[in-house]
């Protein structure tokens, strides 16, 4: 049985990917996860200074998943080099690290700074964070979103995988916008906005008021954007949402996904990568299916 995938020039000995912000950095989880069972860990989002983050509370647990709130807090991108890096290249995975901006240069900037370092596997584009503030998401621009890449892909030959936010009207219209300015893949989706509120304070949980849903609750809104940008741009998607086991995962890849994006479980189950890779294998040997393609073609839609 076949499970590598190709991301662009990113090659994964498995489709399971941990996701951003979920996974620390990687390294902190050492010992207690079996990073042989993961295809790639994305780094928390790097920017190009340091970042204290939002003010807490920072993150509010919901009955069906999450609100958070974190304001991509870390060390900043020397920082993140010097004291982070190194250890990255010892996990027995690929380091997909994210970067995140406010603004263009910035994104060059950090790609300049990283495209050198070996240990760097490939770069995913935070174009969607909902927790900066901000009137608009890159992602939410099809100009925006298209002209980052353009400029972007010109200063690198590892693989670009544009992070898309779900809160737009035609998100098939942004992932086509990405896949011609020369991104390699588009990952979906990052958390969807929301708000929850102490009824006896009568003010929000979240310091900062607002912040990104996740969790299970997301997951048939998730995979119902996946299977549009799948069937319609001829970048592999990684698809992600509220995936919590193994039938998940297995939907994800029904609607299109080339990868599958662990978040939300990490936080409860940092070792779910392990048990969700086990039984894929176990429902695609008992389908009679040799690799990823013998799986995502099976649906019957």
């Amino acid at each position: 049985m076949d499970l590598a995938v190709n991301i662009g020039k990113l090659t994964l000995k498995n489709p399971i990917i941990c996701a951003s912000g979920t996974f620390g950095f990687g390294d902190e989880l050492k010992g207690l996860v079996d990073f042989s069972s993961i295809g790639a860990v994305v780094s928390k989002t790097i920017t190009l200074e340091p970042r204290e983050g939002n003010i807490p509370p920072r993150i509010y647990e919901t009955n069906c998943g999450v609100i958070n709130s974190i304001g991509l807090a870390n060390p900043g991108v020397d920082s993140f080099i010097k004291e982070k890096l190194p250890a990255l290249g010892k996990l027995k995975t690929k380091h997909i690290v994210s970067l995140g901006g406010s603004f263009k240069k910035e994104y060059k900037q950090l790609v300049e700074k990283l495209d050198k370092e070996d240990k760097v596997d490939a770069f995913e584009l935070n174009l969607s964070c909902p927790n900066l503030g901000k009137k608009k998401l890159i992602s939410q621009s099809q100009k925006l979103s298209s002209d980052l890449i353009k400029n972007l892909r010109k200063l690198t030959k590892k693989t670009l995988i544009a992070k898309l936010t779900p809160e737009v009207t035609d998100i098939v219209k942004i992932a086509k916008a990405v896949s011609d300015a020369g991104a390699d893949a588009v990952s979906m989706v990052n958390t969807y906005f929301s708000l929850a509120i102490d009824i006896e304070k009568k003010k929000s949980y979240l310091g900062n008021i607002t912040g990104g849903y996740s969790g299970p609750a997301i997951k048939p809104m998730s995979l119902y954007r996946v299977w549009q940008v799948a069937n319609s741009v001829k970048l592999p998607v990684i698809g992600g949402g509220g995936i919590i086991n193994y039938k998940d995962a297995i939907e994800f890849f029904l609607a299109g996904s080339a990868a599958v994006s662990l978040g939300t479980i990490n936080l409860t189950d940092p070792n779910s990568a392990k048990d969700i890779l086990k039984e894929v294998k176990k429902y695609m040997k008992k389908n009679k299916m040799k690799n990823l393609g013998d799986l995502r073609r099976s649906f019957n839609a």
